[in-house]
């Protein structure tokens, strides 16, 4: 334990991880901290998280960036969803949409009177009662701004994660942030506790500092390589453990949502940008080769690609203890969740601001770092078990691999979830977890698992007057569809002005 006021924040590595990191602390601490980014324009990051969830919007607004000069930055596009493709079954999609399917009821969720009203014959996906999902369809976006909840229209971004640094370090160097340019040779401890004391770069120069933030990406400077932390391996659950990214021309037409194509071992990602299209396959290496999965990505652009091919190795997982000693691990160091609900920077993110609520002002305190690594392991496993439902969950027969992660053994939490809904349609979202009950269910029922069972409390209105309020949610969903621009008219028209 140390017990001195901690004033001096060193930040390890740049990128995305960095900046964001070197942000917040300082937008929130002020002068009562010196924050200092050492990075090295030597050292590549691996650069190709560009889709993100609504929370984005909160962090962008904390640090007071304004949205048009953020959109025009990065090359920013708008997210309403994700659309997965083949997963349920080869030629089958469903969207998860940022939004929420019908309308909130007390006590009882719009799926159970929708299940209802399919008993009684509707014939509607639950799709067509979400706002998100329509827009998607038409190609549209529009700021909705309104009191009511039923046509609330929740988006998120996509971007160019090497431009949001590089826009993020300029805002930070604008607040005081020092950033010194140079590659680490040595780590230095205290001898009698083993914290971590200073960075020593190539060039001789110390940098000293009481509290460490370890964004060295997947090698872990600092929290693994020189506190030897461990990792807690889930390659048995997500077996992908390979990535190849390969950016492309930009498509004519600019959709609102992320596409996620699963193929035979893995899927695809396209995101949509202003300037160009992010493209990437992730894998498993024991189910394809490098040169298949390069194969399959080439053979699946929209558009002619703009780089060579960048191969990522990975192993899905988190370090055992995201703070050791004086050292907090934030990004590719503190773990690795496959990019399928782009909740790569959310967890960049949520690690700082956890970090901001456990700020060790007079010293490292062991509550305080017992209660980071608890809210740290707890939101990394609900994150990771929302990602298994999406392979585990499936009736593809074409190919090992789906067969393989249909019949393996999946954590107890998830197993319960889904038996549960199948059973009753009950959903219940555990304390903090960043997906809401909405998601759960667009999931679930994408891939193929519909409640046998619905709420008792849908039957408190008659048949007519159930199939009555489906038609009237139906409409007032799609009536501000055909009132806004497209996509890329939102785009010109906001970005254009100053």
């Amino acid at each position: 334990m140390t017990n001195n006021t901690v004033t001096n924040v060193v930040v390890v590595g740049g990128g995305t991880a960095g900046w964001i990191s070197a942000a917040v602390i300082k937008r929130l601490l002020g002068s009562q901290v010196n924050v200092n980014l050492v990075e090295s324009e030597d050292i590549g990051t691996v650069g190709v998280g560009e889709a993100t969830i609504p929370p984005i919007a909160l962090l962008n607004n904390m640090l007071g960036l304004d949205e048009k000069e953020f959109l025009r930055e990065t090359n920013a596009t708008m997210k309403l969803a994700i659309r997965f493709e083949n997963w349920k079954t080869q030629g089958d999609s469903y969207y998860h949409t940022f939004g929420a399917p019908g309308k909130s009821y007390a006590f009882c969720h719009f799926h159970h009177y929708f299940k209802r009203a399919q008993q009684l014959g509707l014939k509607d996906s639950i799709w067509e009662y979400d706002l998100n999902y329509l827009a998607c369809e038409a190609g549209k976006f529009a700021h909705i701004k309104t009191p009511d909840p039923v046509i609330e229209m929740p988006y998120a971004y996509h971007f160019d994660a090497s431009l949001y640094a590089r826009f993020l370090r300029k805002k930070c160097e604008a607040m005081g942030v020092v950033r010194t340019e140079g590659v680490i040779e040595r780590v230095e401890q205290h001898p009698e506790n083993g914290f971590i004391k200073g960075v020593c770069l190539k060039n001789g120069q110390m940098i000293n500092g009481d509290l460490f933030i370890d964004c060295s990406g997947f090698k872990g400077l600092l929290t693994q390589q020189t506190l030897n932390t461990g990792y807690e391996d889930w390659s048995h659950w997500l077996p992908c453990d390979r990535a190849v990214a390969m950016p492309s021309e930009r498509f004519e037409k600019t959709v609102p949502f992320t596409r996620s194509i699963a193929h035979s071992a893995g899927w695809q990602w396209r995101i949509p940008l202003q300037h160009r299209n992010g493209n990437g396959l992730v894998y498993s290496s024991n189910y394809y080769s490098d040169d298949e999965a390069l194969g399959i990505l080439s053979a699946n652009l929209e558009t002619k690609p703009l780089a060579d091919p960048n191969f990522i190795k990975f192993k899905t997982g988190r370090r055992r203890k995201q703070w050791n000693k004086n050292v907090i691990a934030v990004g590719l160091a503190s773990g690795f969740l496959e990019p399928l609900e782009s909740t790569s920077i959310h967890l960049i993110q949520s690690a700082i601001v956890r970090l901001i609520h456990l700020f060790p002002h007079h010293g490292v305190k062991q509550k305080q770092v017992d209660e980071y690594n608890e809210q740290s392991r707890i939101e990394y496993e609900q994150i990771r078990d929302f990602i298994i439902l999406h392979y585990h969950v499936n009736e593809r027969t074409d190919s090992q691999f789906w067969r393989d992660v249909r019949e393996m053994d999946v954590p107890d939490s998830l197993t319960h979830k889904i038996e549960l809904f199948r059973d009753s349609g009950n959903l219940f979202r555990e304390q903090n977890d960043l997906f809401l009950e909405s998601s759960w269910l667009q999931v679930l029922m994408g891939q193929g698992v519909s409640p046998n069972d619905y709420h008792p409390l849908a039957n408190g209105i008659s048949e007519q007057k159930l199939m009555d309020l489906m038609k009237n949610i139906k409409r007032i969903k799609h009536e501000p569809v055909s009132k806004i621009a497209s996509h890329d008219e939102f785009l010109k028209q906001f970005c254009a002005q100053q």
